[in-house]
């Protein structure tokens, strides 16, 4: 049979109201088109389901039995979709959402206490892993979505640009750069360069800056943690390029971080699995992630660092 919800709905209209006209009065139609849809559904179903006479129309046998079983079938169904729209609006439960070290050390703590903030029933859970990691969590569906750094063209992923931050040259203080207001990437010519390894997201674009620069520098160190860069360029082992996100340098040190001219950024984004829909829970956190982003990137229009200034810490 090819009936419709709507001939359903409106044949249960017509037995409680005992009228096509007043039937259609409560469901919002015209009395020729709620006589139209009864006639399409006893054609449907082959049988008669009401009689009519000119004052008004009477259930069948057969009109009577379809009332009374499909009135409850109707309201089970509005209960049904009613619980459903709850559940895609609930702002309770677990989100899981994966960041490479640097964002979850810098950003993530803001977005998880306003998180707990605005949405006290639903747990934020963070995962605190390497770029490609967070990727492919987010492509397996073990997190909720994820924070990275530009991966380049992804075709199974959607995404949204959150934050644009540029790289800034970490020193010592006695180093003969930090006495300038901002570098260029060619004083990095043939320097010793501490940088991160290719676990983080910026490394490869770090690589192009320079390439695209052609500066020739000389990588002594690759490490894994971004908060070992700052002892090492301490000790004297090197100089390094770092995200804005990196900082503040640690209480008490004697170093320093300068522009590079031309700016060049990165770009930080919140991904999620292709054509797959959030929780309204999921939906809620993204939403926060964003926030803070925004917030950050307003707090540092006033900020020396970002305006062509001096800077120091």
């Amino acid at each position: 049979m090819n009936y419709t919800l709507r001939q359903l709905r409106v044949f249960v209209a017509v037995a409680q109201a005992g009228s096509f006209s007043r039937a259609g009065n409560l469901i919002g139609l015209s009395q020729s088109a709620v006589s139209h849809s009864i006639k399409e559904l006893e054609l449907q179903t082959g049988v008669r389901l009401l009689d009519r006479t000119t004052r008004e129309v009477v259930l069948t046998e057969a009109g009577q039995q379809l009332a009374m079983r499909l009135q409850r079938l109707l309201d089970e169904l509005n209960s049904t979709l009613r619980d459903v729209g709850r559940l895609g609006q609930q702002l309770s439960g677990t989100v899981r959402v994966a960041a490479s070290q640097t964002i979850s050390a810098h950003l993530m703590p803001q977005c998880i206490a306003e998180g707990k903030q605005l949405y006290p029933d639903i747990d934020f859970v963070l995962h605190d892993r390497p770029q490609q990691w967070v990727l492919e969590s987010i492509r397996q569906g073990d997190v909720d979505f994820g924070i990275v750094i530009d991966p380049g063209p992804v075709n199974d992923l959607e995404w949204e640009v959150v934050l644009s931050e540029p790289f800034l040259l970490l020193c010592r203080e006695d180093d003969p750069l930090a006495s300038l207001a901002q570098v260029t990437w060619q004083a990095l010519q043939g320097a010793k360069l501490v940088l991160q390894d290719y676990a983080s997201g910026s490394r490869p674009l770090i690589d192009a800056a320079l390439a695209e620069q052609q500066v020739d520098a000389i990588i002594v160190q690759e490490i894994g943690h971004p908060a070992t860069l700052f002892p090492m360029v301490e000790a004297g082992i090197g100089i390094s390029v770092l995200p804005a996100l990196a900082l503040p340098l640690p209480q008490g040190s004697h170093l320093r971080v300068r522009r590079l001219t031309p700016v060049i950024e990165r770009k930080l984004m919140l991904v999620r699995r292709k054509n797959r829909s959030l929780s309204g829970a999921a939906q809620a956190i993204w939403e926060v992630v964003r926030m803070q982003a925004q917030k950050l990137t307003e707090a540092r229009i006033r900020d020396p660092l970002f305006n062509a200034t001096d800077y120091q810490i």
